[in-house]
């Protein structure tokens, strides 16, 4: 009988120290969908019926003319009950456009960086959590300015003291050179055979989810999915429900 208890205590020990994750990524074209009708209800519908701990964001406006001088993330932020993280790339049409982060908990500390990119600068965004950062990128069009961004992701990545994720659109396919480069350091945890884009018959694989590769750590894919949404945006996100440890 004590060996059963104490098997048992060893189990809760063990299952205690993994944390379950919702993660999910969303490129959400600054809430235009493939009908051409701009509307936030609807995506952030989409995102909450999923009921995600983070969200990577790409593609959002802040203050522009086109948005009606709205700050969607947090307009989005406010129809899914979540706390927002806005990282500008660009000042675009009288306000500022690019991506950012939902989350369930306010992060405990957040960075952003510029990354290159010959058609629009492009950003990096890094929010800490008690038990492990979420990062957001929209990498460039061009490859050269992608595999310069990959150095700098790295070098963030390589100073995290905790599991390190990072998602977003990065415009390179699976058998690219960038993404055979980040996977030199990084786990895909999205399934790379589910093509993403374009939302309404998706032919490509363009959008990921990617852990820190750890000596010691595992991050257990628990289910993945595209999920169905194909009229919100011009690309249907990707949710990723973990163990990690």
């Amino acid at each position: 009988m004590r060996k059963i208890v104490l098997l048992f205590c060893l189990f809760a020990a063990l299952t205690a120290s993994a944390r379950r994750l919702t993660l999910m990524s969303y490129n959400v074209r600054n809430g235009c969908g493939l009908d051409g009708i701009r509307n936030h209800a609807r995506t952030a519908a989409v995102i909450k019926a999923q009921a995600p701990d983070v969200v990577a964001i790409q593609e959002v406006d802040s203050m522009t003319v086109r948005s009606g001088r709205q700050f969607v993330l947090a307009d989005l932020a406010g129809r899914t009950g979540m706390e927002y993280t806005f990282a500008p790339a660009i000042d675009f049409d009288g306000g500022r456009y690019g991506i950012g982060i939902l989350s369930k908990e306010k992060p405990l500390s957040v960075a952003r960086y510029a990354l290159p990119g010959r058609e629009e600068k492009r950003a990096l965004v890094v929010a800490e959590f008690a038990d492990f950062y979420y990062a957001c990128t929209h990498l460039s069009l061009t490859e050269a300015d992608c595999l310069a961004s990959v150095a700098l992701i790295e070098e963030v990545a390589a100073a995290a003291d905790k599991p390190f994720f990072i998602a977003g659109d990065f415009n390179a396919t699976p058998d690219s050179e960038v993404i055979r480069r980040l996977e030199k350091t990084f786990r895909i945890l999205s399934d790379t055979r589910r093509p993403t884009f374009p939302a309404g018959s998706p032919r490509e694989t363009i959008d990921y989810i990617m852990v820190l590769r750890r000596p010691r750590g595992t991050d257990k894919v628990m289910k993945f999915k595209v999920v169905e949404a194909p009229e919100a945006s011009d690309h249907r996100p990707i949710l990723v429900k973990i163990n990690s440890k």
